[in-house]
């Protein structure tokens, strides 16, 4: 048994390695052959240095650097970086299509590849509790799925649900089944879509991974292919608002100069911005005009105003007396 353990020697040095060293913590000779005797395999100074050279010559870069009256031994450049794991903390804690139990585990292994003092670093920046996150546990399969589906070019088949007002799934279209040729997969607001092809309908939609339920893969080759090359997805999540449909409209707004950063963000550098006067600008989208695009365009108040086509101001002008009248009583 004793020899098993030995043969794992360097096994072992990697995993002291990465766990109890980086940049500002490093261990002594004696303190790695402590630690590698508490795995049970023994090991003596000239084997070590020559162990040392092996990892490196692997490509772990292994420091030693004299402090004071020691010589110390720390992993130094690794696979991630500690900044650059906080950003995929930070994404995996921000993903709402990703439930509580898996963003705990998946932030675990991201932990797991820094030494144990910086995990905590990644810990004091993880707060998930209270966050809103998806309730439905199998987006990880729902996901393998898709694509499988997409890399087999093979169509497939779904149910899909929304939530009722006693906090239950409940099944759209009555239960029937929905049967989509998959083409790529998105993320917008923080949450996930597929978009797929629906051929019964001839057009492009999209669909929440985190609604889908009971997906499978049908032994039919996908369709709209000349469609989907023809889709422009950049321009469809630019004019989509919260992922909500509708018509397709090229929609001309005149707003005060305060509000360019705004349209930018929204809709990109390439938009044309065109002064009035001293004060404002027109600029022209294509949006889905819904009554999301409708709200966020309220929300700017005063400084932002649809002037064309007429047909979405008479929509503006219908949605403000709806909501109006609403709260009249």
């Amino acid at each position: 048994m004793a020899g098993n353990k030995q043969k794992l020697k360097l096994l072992y040095l990697i995993k002291i390695f990465t766990e109890d060293t980086d940049d500002q913590h490093a261990l002594t000779l004696p303190q790695i052959a402590e630690k590698l005797d508490a795995y049970g395999v023994s090991a003596e100074r000239k084997t070590l240095y020559q162990d040392f050279e092996l990892l490196r010559d692997f490509g772990f870069d292994i420091i030693g650097q004299q402090a004071r009256r020691n010589f110390y031994y720390h992993m130094g450049n690794r696979r991630f970086e500690l900044p650059e794991l906080k950003l995929l903390v930070d994404s995996v804690q921000s993903a709402k299509f990703i439930t509580d139990k898996k963003s705990n585990a998946l932030i675990k292994k991201l932990e797991g590849m820094v030494s144990k003092y910086e995990a905590r670093k990644l810990q004091r920046q993880v707060i998930i509790s209270g966050r809103i996150k998806a309730m439905n546990e199998s987006i990880y399969y729902n996901v393998d799925k898709l694509h499988e589906a997409i890399g087999t070019d093979r169509q497939i088949r779904f149910k899909y649900f929304r939530w009722n007002i006693n906090k239950e799934m409940e099944l759209r279209k009555d239960g029937a089944w929905y049967q989509v040729s998959p083409w790529a997969l998105m993320w917008d607001d923080e949450n996930y879509y597929l978009v797929g092809y629906d051929a019964e309908d001839g057009k492009i939609k999209h669909y929440r991974v985190d609604k889908m339920w009971r997906i499978s893969v049908a032994d039919r080759k996908r369709e709209g292919k000349e469609q989907f090359r023809a889709f422009n997805m950049p321009r469809y999540t630019k004019s989509l608002f919260g992922m909500f449909g509708g018509e397709e409209v090229k929609v001309t707004l005149e707003a005060e100069n305060g509000m360019v950063g705004i349209l930018l963000d929204r809709f990109g550098k390439d938009i044309p911005v065109k002064p009035v006067d001293a004060d404002h600008f027109r600029t022209s989208v294509v949006v889905a005009v819904s009554s999301q695009f409708l709200g966020w365009i309220m929300a700017l108040g005063d400084g932002v105003k649809i002037i064309g086509p007429d047909k979405v101001v008479a929509r503006m002008k219908e949605e403000i007396r709806l909501i109006s009248q609403m709260y009249e009583n």
